[in-house]
């Protein structure tokens, strides 16, 4: 539950739920800069910026060129939602000609109170509209939308300098390499492979530059064989090659590769 202001919800220690309308925008300048304030001793400062950095990346990647909103969307949508939230109430009858002193201060207090009352109920629908439409374009919210956009696999498949090759797996299927110089990585796909023989997993290996001994880069079993695999080090190896080792792997080949990839990078 938001409070009816800024100053209100930084007191009660809330500055974290107020972390995506101000990746938005949807604060005054004196807002902002009361946050800022806030922020730069506290705590949760660093956690306060990661989850606005992560607001903002979710919008960024969310609209596509082809999907861009109209210009001025969000004004108008905040513009109709204070309008709503503002909107006096039904009109009340004429009060009497003559009244008291005493009437006229309990009435201008009850209106400044409702005054209040509706300025705080629109901040809580931009509260709520700001973090809905953050969340929303996360389709499973900001933290695991963007978290999948920083998952390294995705970070090398859709680096701009990758390069994929496919090879062929004997025994049927293909592995194909997508490599990345930028992220110094590089990921294994395996297609169609069917899986070791019973006790027996597919293990990886970078085969360095240098010449020395290979370096294991993991095991694909039944269950993890349709599924990439992302390899750090693409600088210093020349090859990647895939044997077929004891469950749980080894430190070194026991088998001959059944398929070598030259990598560049």
């Amino acid at each position: 539950m938001f409070a009816n202001d800024i100053a209100t919800d930084l007191a009660e220690g809330r500055v974290l739920e107020l972390a995506e309308i101000y990746a938005l925008d949807a604060v005054s300048d004196d807002e902002r800069a009361m946050i800022d304030d806030y922020v730069k001793d506290a705590p949760e400062g660093a956690e306060f910026f990661q989850r606005v950095r992560e607001a903002r990346e979710t919008l960024a990647v969310s609209f596509t060129a082809q999907d861009e909103p109209p210009a001025g969307l969000f004004g108008n949508i905040m513009e109709r939602i204070t309008q709503e939230a503002t909107a006096p109430a039904a009109a009340e009858p004429a009060a009497p000609a003559a009244v008291s002193p005493a009437v006229d201060d309990l009435a201008a207090a009850r209106a400044k109170r409702e005054e209040r009352q509706r300025a705080g109920g629109a901040r809580r629908w931009i509260v709520g509209v700001a973090a809905a439409a953050v969340i929303g374009l996360g389709g499973i919210g900001v933290g695991a939308y963007v978290s999948a956009q920083n998952d390294p696999v995705n970070q090398v498949l859709q680096a701009q300098d990758v390069q994929k090759q496919s090879a062929p797996v004997p025994g049927g299927g293909t592995a194909t390499i997508s490599a990345s110089s930028a992220k110094d990585s590089f990921v294994v796909l395996m297609d169609g492979v069917a899986p070791a023989p019973e006790g027996k997993v597919y293990q990886l290996w970078t085969l360095p530059k240098d010449g020395s001994a290979p370096v294991p880069q993991g095991t694909m079993d039944a269950q993890t064989l349709s599924k990439p695999a992302v390899v750090k080090g693409l600088s210093s190896a020349s090859s990647v090659a895939i044997t077929v080792e004891p469950a749980g792997g080894s430190q070194a080949p026991t088998s001959a590769p059944v398929l070598v990839v030259a990598l560049s990078a």
